[in-house]
C-alpha cells in the first residue's frame, strides 16, 4: 500500500463533539465527596483528640498546653494523657496538695463541726418561765448580759 491509501482511511476520523462525558462529570462530584468526607474525617478526628486533652484536665487555652497538644503522640485515653502532663510538669498530680492548704481546709472543717456540735440559744423567756426560784431568774438574766 501506498501512503495515499493511509490518508483515505483517515477521512473517516471525525472531529471530537463537544459533548460532555457523562463518566467524567461523575468522577469530578466523586472526587469532591471525597474530599469533604476526608475534611470532615480530619475535623472530626481532631475534636475527638481535643476532647480526650479535656477530660485529661489539660488547661487548652494555655501556651504550654498548645505546645504540648501539638507535640504528643501517644495514646489518647485520659489517663495516659495525665500521665505524660504530669510528667511533663504541665499539670500537678492531685495528691500533690500544698501543705498550707492542707491546713486551711483542716482549719475551716474543724469550725464547721464545731458549729454543728454547739448548742442551739434556748429563748430566754421560756427559760424565764421555767425558772422555780428568783435566784434562778436573776442567773439567767445575768447570763444574758454576758
Amino acid at each position: 500500500m501506498s501512503e495515499a491509501d493511509f490518508y483515505d482511511e483517515d477521512d473517516s476520523f471525525e472531529e471530537p463533539t463537544t459533548q460532555r462525558n457523562p463518566l467524567r462529570d461523575r468522577n469530578k462530584q466523586l472526587e469532591k465527596e471525597l474530599a469533604a468526607k476526608a475534611a470532615e474525617a480530619s475535623e472530626a478526628q481532631a475534636a475527638k483528640r481535643e476532647l480526650a486533652f479535656y477530660k485529661a484536665g489539660i488547661p487548652l487555652d494555655s501556651p504550654m498546653s498548645s505546645y504540648f497538644i501539638k507535640a504528643y503522640d501517644g495514646d489518647l485515653t485520659p489517663e495516659a494523657i495525665k500521665q505524660a502532663a504530669e510528667a511533663a510538669q504541665l499539670i500537678s498530680s492531685p495528691d500533690a496538695i500544698p501543705q498550707d492548704e492542707t491546713n486551711a481546709w483542716n482549719r475551716t472543717n474543724n469550725v464547721a463541726t464545731g458549729s454543728l456540735t454547739s448548742t442551739p440559744p434556748m429563748d430566754m423567756a421560756q427559760r424565764i418561765a421555767n425558772a422555780t426560784s428568783s435566784d434562778e431568774v436573776m442567773a439567767i438574766l445575768a447570763e444574758a448580759q454576758n
